[in-house]
């Protein structure tokens, strides 16, 4: 009973009208030093997006460990947000059946482990949580009651079946891309959707790997048909291809996993120190099997029965191997396990005695993915090709988001989602 009114009081905001946070812009954001290893997947695959149709019988994860000794008071909402992750101006009730702020009481205490943390849960959609609409959301976690205090915060989106995205990637044509980059191909059909004005109510985002910092979201249609949008352009869609990322295996402080150099135990904590890495842009491209940036929470211990309350955190340290520093920028380690951000957490340092860059972060046990990137100071650019290079016959995962809004209509629909590997449609 305490639970229920607590809940309600909670949720007159969302009962009553607009949300607070409307214009509000949301990113995929950790906001408290003690929360780690933040993941959010469809359920049953931990190395999937958290994307979803909305007819689907599926539902999202989203986990997080706080490396705290006790059990905190959690709770979190979810907020719609248009095409650019800023706050639609939907009342949550348009959007959220039943109630709008739910404690977190999804929570197990670490286990056997050098580390104390506690995990948290949460599954949506669940029994006081559902979604109405489609389109991007984000899932809030704050303290205690209030807002203002988040730890984190989370995106996620659900699509509708009101399009057909045919999509295929190839070694990108122009001159000027050949050999290093890939160019991303695709058709929309929309037959059961009337759109008037394309280029103003339609709009793209094209993304690589999930990755935000180099997204493209300025596509206009290049040819106009009835029912069908078609993006068959020669240099707006075309992106660097990379290199495969880099990996390590961290799943036991028992032996050292694949490219471990070292595992010591350095009261109270264990510490793995990795290969020293060595700059790729000036190698041959070489092909292996890599998780494009992702990383999966595991164990190689028989002992360890659950991998959420029972793997370990180890500190990590990555060396980069650089006679001399790379002048007007800084290199930041990269990937699923910096979520995608270049910050000061992920930025290395430079030794002068060692002639190299290093950084150490706090890291769960499991296989892991990443990459070095370069920042040029005074720019947000990331540039992965500069230590790493790029080969046209890497393999990517390509993204399509499809949003629509209608003249009338207050917020921005996701009427189609697809992916498509470089691999697969290669030519």
């Amino acid at each position: 009973m305490k639970h229920l009114l607590i809940v309600c009081l909670l949720s007159l905001c969302f009962l009553t009208g607009k949300t607070q946070n409307e214009n509000k812009y949301y990113e995929t954001a950790v906001y408290k030093e003690s929360i780690k290893t933040v993941l959010a997947y469809r359920e049953g695959f931990e190395l999937s997006e958290p994307i979803m149709r909305m007819d689907e019988d599926i539902a999202l994860v989203f986990k997080f460990d706080d490396l705290a000794d006790e059990v905190k008071n959690y709770s979190y909402t979810v907020i719609h947000c248009n095409a650019d992750w800023k706050a639609s101006s939907l009342s949550q009730s348009d959007y959220i059946e039943v109630f709008a702020d739910n404690p977190v009481d999804d929570y197990a205490p670490s286990f056997n482990t050098t580390f104390n943390y506690v995990n948290y849960q949460i599954v949506l959609p669940n029994d006081e949580i559902k979604l109405k609409l489609s389109g991007n959301y984000v899932l809030l976690v704050y303290e205690n009651t209030d807002r203002s205090k988040l730890i984190l915060s989370q995106r996620f989106c659900i699509f509708e079946n009101g399009s057909n995205i045919d999509a295929t990637v190839h070694r990108a044509t122009t001159e000027a891309f050949k050999g290093e980059s890939h160019e991303v191909d695709f058709t929309i059909s929309h037959p059961n959707l009337t759109i008037k004005n394309p280029e103003k109510e339609v709009k793209v985002v094209l993304m690589q790997n999930h990755r935000r910092d180099n997204a493209v979201t300025s596509l206009k249609p290049l040819y106009i048909h009835d029912g069908e949008l078609i993006y068959d352009y020669n240099d707006k869609n075309v992106f660097k291809a990379g290199n495969e990322f880099r990996y390590f295996d961290n799943r036991s402080n028992k032996q050292n996993g694949e490219n471990v150099r070292t595992t010591e135990y350095m009261r109270p904590y264990y510490h793995k120190t990795l290969v020293t890495d060595e700059i790729r842009s000036n190698k041959k491209y070489f092909f292996y099997e890599d998780m494009n940036g992702k990383y999966a929470v595991s164990s190689q211990d028989q002992q360890v029965q659950d991998y959420n309350t029972e793997c370990d955190y180890d500190f990590v340290h990555f060396t980069l191997n650089m006679p001399t520093p790379l002048l007007g920028g800084k290199i930041y380690v990269f990937g699923a396990l910096s979520q995608w951000q270049t910050k000061k957490g992920n930025e290395m340092s430079y030794n002068f005695d060692k002639g190299c860059y290093e950084l150490t972060l706090l890291l769960k046990h499991g296989y892991y993915n990443y990459i070095y990137v370069y920042i040029p100071i005074g720019t947000k650019t990331v540039d992965d090709t500069n230590i790493e290079g790029s080969f046209w016959a890497t393999e990517d995962n390509y993204q399509v988001f499809v949003y629509y809004r209608a003249p009338a209509c207050r917020y921005d629909r996701l009427i189609g989602y697809t992916q498509v590997s470089s691999a697969e449609n290669s030519r």
